[in-house]
Parts: C-alpha cells; structure tokens; sequence
C-alpha cells in the first residue's frame, strides 16, 4: 500500500489475501517476508478503519429510523 494513496476496501482486502498466499508458501527471502508482513499489517489496519467507519454510518442511519 502506497503512503498518501487512498485505495477501496476491496482492492486493500484482495491485495491482503495475495499477501497471506505469498507468506504461507514461504518460499520468499526473511527481507521479503518482513517487508510483506509490514504492508500486510498496514492493509490490515486501513481494512478495520474502513468497516468501523462502515459500521458507524450503518448505526447512525438504524437511529434516524426510530
């Protein structure tokens, strides 16, 4: 994930799942490992923001309901 680069939540989830398929095969280098854990970690990160904020808009929009 580029810093300063907003990308969707799907693009973030599918380039994480390519992430955790590259790291269970183990066949990268331990500094490729490193680097694709921490880009790992940072999608994560960016994936829970999005569904908080989701999630958030979802329990303002239920309260408008009642």
């Amino acid at each position: 994930m580029q810093s300063g680069e907003e990308i969707k939540f799907e693009e973030a989830l599918e380039r994480l799942e390519k992430i955790v398929e590259e790291l269970e095969k183990g066949e990268l280098s331990l500094e490729e490992t490193i680097r694709k854990f921490e880009e790992g970690v940072k999608l994560c990160k960016f994936c829970k923001k999005k569904l908080e904020e989701a999630e958030a808009k979802i329990e303002e929009l239920l309260e408008e309901l009642k």
